[in-house]
């Protein structure tokens, strides 16, 4: 609750106006929903709103409008079609079942803060995501826009197939009504910001399907609407709580739980990229949760983050949560009292909204810019965006992977950085080595980036590469202020590599090496191999202790001298002749 200060006159005004325009989306779309998830039409009305309600209330996205959705409803069918027939009071019973622990298993995540991992989401798998949804939301329109017989729920190849095949039979009526409605949208959208473009282009749309009605006739126009919904509040009702049920339907709930969440949160984060608000995920986990919890007692199948009506929310001018419930008491007043009057809703027009909303959840600016920063990003970009395409709850997961594949193969080859101390009188920094000269039996290199298990094998190497260069290089210094962390085996690698030096003839030595990577080695018992003698703190007089151990009839001949020590003795303590 957040967002209550932000509660005033204007925003109220605006949340009603988004809220109205949401009711008006919702009711095909929860239609269509619950029959693609074997439930009877009406739950789908029922599950966008209490369960909705929930949601906003004790979510932290001021813009997320959960209820039914496509992913959500493919799930619950593939999930449960094969344990009950699709429609009977089984099936149902079980599918409320399904809801209740889904809800639980949300909630159980959120108060145990596991909503840290979304933070693995990255931004640029939001947007490819993102422009996914977008894709697929304008795909499934095309059947109602261009008035064609295209299969409920097939992929988006096969939508794009039927429609070259169909190209034909396009309706000039139903795609006449679809495209007013949309360039009205554009317009009123432009030129009109005061007003509510969408239910403008609502209404303008429903007025030229009526009008194309009357003077060609319903038979010829082939325009389909809403149509007529019954009349009825969600009915209170309990889930199937036997164990038999329960057992079967753990597994599959927790699939829906994960699922849901993955794409609750990512659809909040997207939201929130345009509206620049901070996400709590672990309470988008609680209202998720809660959502599904009560939900499940009042009819409501699985629900969760819909792109549709959360994009069409924020487009509408939503300022609060308050837009989501009104529009769940929009419903509920449409439902009882002008439940007819949907009759008159072409879905042609709704098609013709919700291409206008998927064109403006497509981040233009942001893949630009990603396409030309980064080849990297950009392939996970596209590959989030294509996977999402040929599924979508598992596009996002394959985004996910390869982002954090990325990651991973980023910090297990830390910087390794070859030094030399600046040249500046009284300098105790360091510069990097590239064009000037370096002792030749001390190397100085710089790591940025933690030495754990995954980078062990590549710190190792780039330190025995010095020997490989020039085997005079006996003794490292490390510069450590950029080591992130050192893990077990980070420490193992460090121990031995000290051992090896000292066999050499030279030693491995820190300089700023932090507090903690300090006390970690010593607990693991690294200090003796390593020596404690080998650390020096900032700003110390680290060359002369190292200066030292050097060879002096290398010393004698070399004509660096990059030390001050250098410019007078040897190493063994012997004046400089020249």
């Amino acid at each position: 609750m957040q967002w209550k200060h932000l509660v005033d006159r204007k925003s109220t005004r605006a949340d009603l106006i988004a809220g109205l325009t949401g009711a008006l989306i919702v009711l095909p779309q929860g239609v269509a929903f619950a029959t693609i998830a074997g439930m009877p039409p009406e739950y789908g009305l029922y599950a966008a709103m209490v369960p909705a309600i929930i949601a906003a209330l004790f979510g932290s996205s001021w813009h997320l409008v959960s209820g039914p959705t496509t992913a959500i409803s493919i799930a619950v069918f593939a999930a449960m079609s094969p344990l009950a027939e699709p429609g009977s009071p089984q099936y149902i019973s079980m599918v409320l079942t399904l809801t209740f622990l889904t809800g639980l298993f949300q909630l159980i995540l959120g108060l145990a803060r596991m909503g840290v991992l979304v933070n693995f989401i990255s931004h640029t798998v939001v947007i490819g995501f993102t422009t996914g949804a977008a894709l697929l939301i304008a795909v499934s329109q095309v059947k109602n826009f261009f008035g064609l017989e295209i299969a409920r729920g097939a992929h988006f190849h096969e939508v794009l197939e039927q429609f070259f095949l169909q190209f034909g039979n396009i309706n000039p009526f139903v795609s006449a009504v679809g495209a007013v409605t949309l360039a009205v949208g554009i317009v009123a959208r432009k030129y009109l910001p005061k007003l509510p473009y969408m239910i403008v282009a609502m209404v303008v749309g429903s007025a030229v399907a009526y009008l194309v009605n009357s003077l060609h006739g319903a038979n010829v126009t082939q325009i389909k609407t809403v149509g007529a919904l019954s009349a009825n509040l969600p009915p209170f009702c309990m889930p199937d709580f036997s164990y038999q049920t329960l057992h079967v339907v753990m597994f599959p709930a927790l699939v829906v739980s994960m699922l849901a969440l993955t794409e609750a949160v990512s659809i909040a984060r997207a939201i929130a990229v345009k509206s620049e608000q901070g996400i709590d995920s672990n309470q988008e986990f609680i209202g998720q949760g809660l959502s599904n919890l009560i939900g499940s007692f009042f009819s409501s199948y699985a629900s969760c983050g819909s792109f549709n009506r959360s994009g069409v929310n924020f487009e509408a001018g939503a300022q609060t949560p308050l837009a989501t419930v009104f529009a769940s008491v929009f419903l509920l007043i449409i439902l009882l009292l002008v439940a007819p009057l949907a009759s008159y809703l072409p879905t042609a027009a709704m098609a013709g909204i919700l291409l206008l909303v998927a064109w403006g959840l497509i981040d233009f600016h942001h893949i630009m810019s990603i396409s030309k920063t980064s080849r990297a990003e950009a392939v996970i970009l596209w590959v989030t965006l294509i996977g999402t395409l040929v599924d979508l709850e598992k596009g996002i997961f394959f985004g996910i992977l390869l982002s954090l594949a990325l990651y991973l193969y980023r910090v297990s080859r830390p910087l390794i950085v070859p030094s030399v101390p600046a040249s500046e009188e009284g300098a105790y920094h360091f510069v990097d080595a590239f064009g000037k000269p370096e002792c030749p039996q001390l190397r100085i290199v710089r790591i940025n980036g933690s030495i754990f298990f995954g980078a062990v094998d590549y710190v190792r190497n780039g330190l025995m590469q010095i020997d490989q260069i020039n085997p005079c290089q006996k003794t490292v210094l490390i510069l450590a202020s950029g080591i992130g962390f050192v893990d077990v085996a980070g420490a193992e690698m460090l121990e031995q590599e000290a051992r090896r030096r000292r066999k050499l003839g030279g030693g491995l030595y820190f300089y700023r090496c932090n507090d903690a990577i300090y006390k970690f080695l010593r607990k693991a018992d690294k200090l003796d191999d390593i020596g404690a003698g080998g650390f020096f703190p900032t700003m110390s007089n680290w060359i002369k202790p190292i200066y030292s151990t050097l060879d002096s009839d290398i010393c004698r001949s070399c004509k660096a001298r990059i030390f001050s020590e250098c410019q007078d003795k040897l190493p063994d303590g012997e004046a400089r002749s020249s």
